[in-house]
This record gives structure tokens, sequence and C-alpha cells, in this order.
């Protein structure tokens, strides 16, 4: 605990992905006071011509558990 899931587009490789996991941990463990031992991240890669159904749709749109949405629709 706590477990953190980035959802984003394919073609990030694995360096980016994991200099930016460390830096997601860094700042969740200090934020919640928790260890650094305690905290996941995992990366999740959606195409672009499924976000709107799979992510955005799903996920994002009209959902009151995300506290910081995006400046873009899906129609």
């Amino acid at each position: 605990m706590p477990h953190v899931v980035v959802k984003l587009w394919p073609g990030r490789n694995d360096e980016i992905k994991t200099n930016l996991a460390k830096k997601i941990a860094d700042v969740v463990a200090e934020d919640l006071k928790v260890d650094i031992g305690d905290v996941s991240v995992a990366f999740e890669e959606v195409s672009r011509d499924d976000w709107g159904e799979k992510v955005y749709k799903k996920e994002i749109s009209d959902n009151d558990a995300v506290y910081l949405k995006p400046n873009y629709e899906y129609e």
C-alpha cells in the first residue's frame, strides 16, 4: 500500500518508466507518510485508438475519484 497505476499511450522505454516510477514513489511516500518500500508503481499501456473507450469513458469521465481531470474530452 499504496499502489499507483499510470495509464499511457505506448512508446516510452523502460528507462523513462523506471525514472518516472521512482519520482512518483518518492512523492507518494513523502506525502502519505509511508515507507518507500511500501509503494508500488505500475504502467499500463493503452493504444491511442482505445484510449477514449477504455480509459476516458470508463475511468475518467464522471468519476468523482479522479482529483485532477484532463482538459480534453471524448464523445
